[in-house]
């Protein structure tokens, strides 16, 4: 029996630190290896997130009216497969260079017995696009061997989520604008925002030539809809730009959520992620999103959200002894998002650090961090400039959050004074920048190389049993076909009925 391969929370080579990169490397299309957002075109591209959140979100608008394209449909979708049955879900996966390809290995690993992979926000980056799809969604997954299903995040929706439509829903024209009255902030808005690019069709002919395995397909009913597996219902919605749902969707949601058969909820932006509560606005209600999924009559067990890119755990014990986990699952290729900032989570009152868990540690993210920053800055005191050991690190954190370090050989290890200097700095240099900065920032700080800290879900269903992993892909040679695990929760169906969890 072959040994379980360690993880992060168990050594340092369990976390990728000095490894062989791994197969993925190879993936990578040579076009991918340049793509950056510090290049203006897809800044200028993305301009959509901040027209929206100064001149109005046309989003709730422009889903309606794909909505009302559409048609009547039957938005719940049956998965036709006995139990035992397996599935994945990973979110933020496509920038199509080396930090997305470095997850195809040990996905394909993980995905021989999956009944489908679900991407949980962000597709296609900088800002959706019909043709991006051939390069960054269908090049990467061309080898999964099952459906494929989705739910457009914020960068899908900067093209009105014409792209996502297109090859999700079937959808080859977008629906007509409604017009603003002129020298309005809806004028303004209207004659700013970026319009979506019509299907270039060699790249549709492409597409349809790729050999892509029998059982893969790519399709569904709208960009929100359930699925029901087994006995569990997942529930997916469309959260846009700015992390609202429109009425009509909450109208859905409200309907679908009712009966007590359990349900995890799948969003394109998390409740609960940096140790803050985002609970997301309904339109014209006062009730939330999470309201609907704290509700006893509703049976949701879970809520996983992307956005984020890493993994975080937040299981919430209610008022009345149930336990809702909320998970950020937005490992899955993009830019790596700072853990290092993330403060004590007992601030919360909410849940407790001891419950917490995140991927990569706050000590490896900021051992990371150093090594990113010194490169950058190398020219005041060298590439080791800042640079602070992996098991250092964690022990600073751990003395910061009046904890005990999670990896036994951090316990062991005493920093330097200059490794303590060092992390001062980076604790107060941003992990990731603010608002319109955020894009150019976060690739600044960008890489391609292991340990990547990237991260998907497998979810394992029997009969009244749920295990959910949370999978590393470190981008290290001898992990890419036994990825270490870095989470596991159970929850299991009691006698009541009721579904408890494990964690």
């Amino acid at each position: 029996m072959q040994a379980r391969t360690e993880s992060s929370r168990e050594s340092t080579v369990g976390a990728g630190w000095q490894c062989a990169a791994g197969r993925f490397q190879r993936l990578v299309p040579e076009r991918a290896k340049a793509f950056g957002w510090l290049n203006p075109r897809p800044l200028w591209q993305s301009r959509n997130d901040r027209l929206a959140r100064a001149l109005g979100d046309p989003t709730d608008d422009r889903r309606r009216a794909w909505m009302a394209q559409l048609g009547s449909r039957d938005l719940v979708v049956e998965v036709e497969q006995e139990l035992p049955l397996s599935f994945l879900v990973m979110g933020d996966t496509g920038e199509g260079d080396g930090s997305q390809f470095a997850v195809v290995p040990p996905l394909l690993a993980s995905a021989r017995d999956a009944a489908f992979l679900f991407i949980c926000s962000d597709v296609v980056y900088p800002a959706g696009g019909i043709d991006d799809y051939l390069p960054k969604f269908f090049a990467p997954y061309v080898d999964f061997p099952a459906p494929i299903y989705a739910i457009p995040g914020n960068h899908d929706w900067y093209d009105d989520a014409t792209g996502f439509m297109y090859w999700f829903c079937g959808q080859e024209r977008p629906p007509a604008r409604t017009r603003g009255r002129p020298f309005t902030r809806t004028w303004l808005r209207d004659r700013l925002w970026r319009r979506a690019l019509r299907a270039d069709p060699n790249v549709v002919a492409a597409v349809r030539q790729l050999p892509r395995p029998a059982g893969q397909r790519v399709g569904q009913p709208a960009p929100y809809f359930a699925l029901d597996v087994g006995e569990l219902r997942l529930v997916a919605i469309d959260t846009g730009i700015t992390g609202g749902i429109d009425r009509d969707q909450g109208a859905w949601l409200r309907e679908v959520s009712r009966g007590s058969r359990p349900k995890i909820l799948l969003t394109g932006k998390p409740i609960y992620v940096d140790g803050h509560y985002h609970p997301g606005a309904i339109e014209g209600e006062t009730s939330t999103i999470d309201d609907l999924v704290r509700d006893p009559d509703h049976g949701y067990i879970a809520a996983i959200g992307g956005d984020i890119h890493n993994y975080q755990r937040y299981p919430v014990r209610l008022g009345d002894g149930r336990t809702i986990v909320y998970l950020v699952s937005g490992g899955g290729g993009a830019f790596m998002h700072a853990t290092h900032a993330i403060g004590s989570i007992d601030a919360t009152g909410v849940v407790s650090e001891a419950d917490f868990r995140c991927y990569p540690l706050r000590g490896d993210c900021l051992s990371r961090y150093s090594v990113l920053y010194g490169r950058k800055l190398r020219f005041v005191g060298g590439d080791r400039f800042l640079y602070v050991r992996p098991d250092a690190a964690a022990a600073i954190i751990a003395k910061r959050l009046g904890v005990a370090a999670t990896r036994p050989s951090a316990r062991e290890v005493t920093p330097t004074w200059r490794e303590r200097v060092s992390a001062a700095i980076l604790l107060r240099l941003p992990g990731r920048g603010e608002r319109a900065l955020h894009l150019p920032f976060s690739e600044w700080l960008d890489f391609n190389e292991p340990p990547m800290f990237k991260s998907f879900l497998r979810f394992d269903l029997d009969d009244g049993q749920l295990t959910i992993r949370c999978f590393a892909a470190t981008g290290c040679a001898a992990q890419e076909d036994d990825p270490p695990v870095e989470d596991t929760l159970q929850a299991r169906r009691t006698g009541s009925g009721a579904w408890e969890w494990s964690v």
